[in-house]
């Protein structure tokens, strides 16, 4: 336990009265953005469809085919769209370490590095896709009459996103002097203490 951490015993009523007592916030959706939002929403139709295929395979007792194959879509355009969010707040995974140990300026030559290599990477990986796209081009899935392209296009979608958000994360980083490999205490949350 830190310094900052209290934890100090209450009861239920006194609990109970800091939800009555308590100011609420405006809630601040300006930190979302537009991958956000359709993760969200191809979260919540990839759940509505595991829970049909649940629903119909253990309850009715006679599934849907098409439902696994529209969640297993729908959990890679996921994984994909949320690699941009990810991309956007630097939440990738990435190795620091090195970065402890090497002088500033060298530093911060080889996070500028790792900045255009990811920005070609995904930039790279955007044509790629966009390649593949056109030779799957009349496919369709194997239980449900749509054209695979349609997975494919949330796939592109995400690469693209992840190419222009790695050129903001780039710039801003260029703009700011570090990067979150030079200095990921500054892109920690801040502790709440408590009064």
């Amino acid at each position: 336990m830190t310094k900052d951490e209290a934890h100090i015993q209450v009861s239920a009523e006194e609990l109970a009265h800091t939800f009555d007592e308590s100011e609420h916030a405006p809630v601040d959706l300006s930190q979302y953005a537009f991958e956000d939002w359709l993760a969200l929403a191809l979260f919540w139709i990839m759940a509505l469809a595991v829970f049909l295929q649940f629903f119909t395979r253990y309850v009715l007792n006679d599934s849907f085919a098409w439902t696994e194959e529209i969640a297993t879509n729908l959990n890679v355009a996921l994984v994909f769209i949320g690699s941009a969010m990810c991309v956007r707040m630097s939440r990738h995974i990435h190795v620091d370490f090195l970065y402890r140990y090497l002088p500033s300026r060298a530093a911060r030559v080889l996070s500028t590095a790792v900045d255009l290599t990811r920005v070609a990477f995904f930039g790279y990986g955007s044509i790629l896709i966009w390649r593949f796209m056109s030779i799957v081009d009349d496919e369709q899935m194997t239980t449900i009459a749509l054209p695979k392209n349609l997975t494919y296009a949330f796939v592109f979608l995400g690469f693209i996103l992840m190419f222009f958000r790695s050129l903001q994360v780039a710039a801003a980083n260029w703009r700011r002097g570090y990067s979150v490999l030079e200095r990921p205490e500054e892109f920690d949350a801040p502790l709440v203490a408590e009064t």
